[in-house]
């Protein structure tokens, strides 16, 4: 499989996913001006295992029919999207928040776990 297999932008329909998760999570200006902020958010890279410790969630089994899709595409050479990230506390005990992207972690968890993830991370306001 190839070692680099992430895009350098997210794709358009990251961003509503992104909001219809954040959306069950926080009132609608906090989660339009969360988008906005992934919009504008630098790219940056982290490994698979860091990223999934710091969320807080399991790792997704390579069954799961979404990482199977990510995995499925890697294979076939297309490339992955960048996760949108929203930044966690520790002071308040508040997990790193995958807005868009869990299956993608997952399936590049599978593939290495130390293989640099491209994401955008935002701080709640």
């Amino acid at each position: 499989m190839p070692k680099e297999h992430w895009k350098t932008k997210p794709e358009g329909r990251d961003f509503p996913a992104a909001a219809n998760y954040l959306s069950l999570l926080l009132p609608e200006t906090a989660v339009s001006a969360t988008v906005a902020a992934f919009r504008a958010a630098p790219l940056s890279r982290g490994q698979a295992k860091d990223l999934l410790r710091a969320s807080a969630l399991p790792t997704l089994g390579h069954r799961n029919v979404h990482v199977r899709k990510d995995l499925a595409k890697v294979k076939k050479g297309r490339k992955l999207s960048p996760v949108l990230l929203v930044r966690g506390s520790l002071a308040s005990g508040a997990p790193l928040t995958v807005a868009d992207g869990y299956h993608r972690i997952c399936a590049s968890h599978y593939l290495d776990e130390d293989a640099e993830i491209p994401y955008r991370i935002v701080d709640l306001g």
